[in-house]
C-alpha cells in the first residue's frame, strides 16, 4: 500500500519572527570592564527571556545572534540559524519557564541547529532550570525529570551548561557535561546592604535551604532562623513553627523560587506571630503562578524582591510590593570567564 507523505516544505508557518539585536530599554554600566571583540564568541537566545539576553549581549558588547523562531499551525517549532557559527563558542540563552515543554523544546532544537552548523563548542544557558523540583523518586512509579532534562540536553549537542541557582546543588550530579552554578546572591546582597535593614535575621522556610540562608546570612552579618514547614500537598504547604528568635527583629526570607507564594505568605504570618517587627522577602526565581501576585498584594509582607531569570507577567510587573533586580551584569560575566577559560568561582569572591 503506497503511503503518502507530505513534505515539510508545504507546511505554512502560523506566525513569522525575527531575532535579531534588538537593543534593550536599559543600558548595562558601560563603565564595567568588557572583552575584546571576538568573532568566535556568540550569544543566541530564545524567545524565553530575550529581555535578560539583550541586557547580556550589551554587557558583552555584542550584538545578539540572528536566528528564526516560528511554529507551524500544528504547533512544531521551528529553528534557523542566520549567520556563520562554524567554529564558534556559542552560548544560548533560555530559561526554561513557563511554557516549559514549550521553551525546552524551543532550546533543544536551537541547540541541535547550532552543533549541525559544525559550531565548536555550545554552552546552554539556563537562568532557570525547569522540572529542577522532580529530583528524586519521592514516590512509587515517578520519573525523575530533572535527571531526564539533562541527559536531552545534552543527547541535544550541548557540551556545558551554565546555570542560576538549582533547587539542590547536587542536581550537577544528573549531567554528563560541565557545569557552572551560578548564585544571584551577589545582587541580592547587594541591594539590602543598601537598604540597611535594622536587626536583620535571615530565614530559611524550609530545612533545605539552611545552607542557602547560612550563606547569604554571613554576607550580611546578621542573625540566622528557619521555619519548620511540613508539605502536605504538591503546592501546599503547612508551616509549623519558627527555629530562632525574631522577637523584635526585621525579617529576610530567602528561597530559591516562589511559586504560588502560599507557603512565603504563611511563613511571614508565622514570623510575625512570632514577634517580628516586619518582614522582607528575596528569592532567585519568580515563577509566580496561580495566585501568586495576588497573595503577595495582600500578605503583610513588605517588599519581594526577584532577579529576571524569568520575566515578570503584566500583573506581577505592575505589584508595587514586587521588586525585579537584573543578573544580566553576573551571566555576561560568567559568559566571558567561560568563553577566556577562566575561572567562574572568582565571581563570588
Amino acid at each position: 500500500m503506497a503511503t503518502t507523505v507530505t513534505p515539510v516544505e508545504k507546511k505554512q508557518p502560523q506566525v513569522q519572527e525575527k531575532q535579531g539585536p534588538d537593543k534593550p530599554q536599559e543600558k548595562m554600566d558601560r563603565n564595567k570592564p568588557r572583552p575584546r571583540l571576538d568573532d568566535k564568541l556568540k550569544v543566541f537566545s530564545g524567545t524565553a527571556n530575550e529581555g535578560l539576553a539583550n541586557e547580556v549581549c550589551d554587557f558583552l558588547g555584542l550584538a545578539r545572534g540572528q536566528a528564526f523562531l516560528t511554529r507551524f499551525k500544528d504547533g512544531e517549532h521551528y529553528v534557523q540559524i542566520q549567520e556563520n557559527v562554524r567554529g564558534a563558542d556559542v552560548f544560548v540563552i533560555q530559561p526554561t519557564c513557563r511554557p516549559v515543554d514549550e521553551h525546552l523544546m524551543e532550546l533543544l532544537l536551537m541547540i541541535d541547529a547550532l552543533k549541525r552548523a559544525s559550531s565548536r563548542r555550545i554552552t546552554a544557558v539556563i537562568p532557570y532550570y525547569g522540572y529542577a523540583r522532580q529530583d528524586r523518586k519521592d514516590k512509587p512509579r515517578v520519573p525523575i525529570s530533572a535527571k531526564l532534562v539533562a541527559d536531552l540536553l545534552t543527547t541535544a549537542g550541548a557540551d556545558r551548561a551554565l546555570i542560576v541557582d538549582l533547587h539542590t546543588p547536587q542536581l550537577q550530579g544528573f549531567f554528563n557535561i560541565p557545569v557552572d552554578h551560578l548564585f544571584a546572591s551577589p545582587v541580592l546582597v547587594d541591594y539590602f546592604k543598601k537598604l540597611a535593614l535594622p536587626n536583620l535575621t535571615v530565614v530559611s522556610p524550609d530545612a533545605g535551604g539552611v545552607e542557602r540562608a547560612r550563606f547569604f546570612a554571613k554576607k550580611m552579618d546578621s542573625a540566622l532562623a528557619i521555619v519548620d514547614k511540613r508539605r502536605t500537598d504538591i503546592n501546599v504547604a503547612e508551616v509549623m513553627h519558627v527555629i530562632g528568635d525574631v522577637r523584635g527583629r526585621t525579617c529576610l526570607v530567602l528561597d530559591d523560587l516562589i511559586d504560588t507564594a502560599g507557603t512565603l505568605v504563611k511563613t511571614a504570618t508565622a514570623l510575625l506571630e512570632s514577634g517580628a517587627t516586619s518582614v522582607y522577602s528575596c528569592a532567585s526565581h519568580a515563577v509566580l503562578s496561580g495566585p501568586a501576585v495576588e497573595n503577595i498584594a495582600n500578605s503583610a509582607l513588605v517588599e519581594v524582591v526577584v532577579t529576571n531569570t524569568i520575566p515578570l507577567s503584566e500583573a506581577a510587573a505592575k505589584e508595587p510590593k514586587i521588586k525585579v533586580r537584573s543578573i544580566a551584569g553576573l551571566v555576561g560575566s560568567a559568559i566571558r570567564s567561560i568563553h577566556e577559560e577562566t575561572s567562574v568561582s572568582n565571581l563570588f569572591m
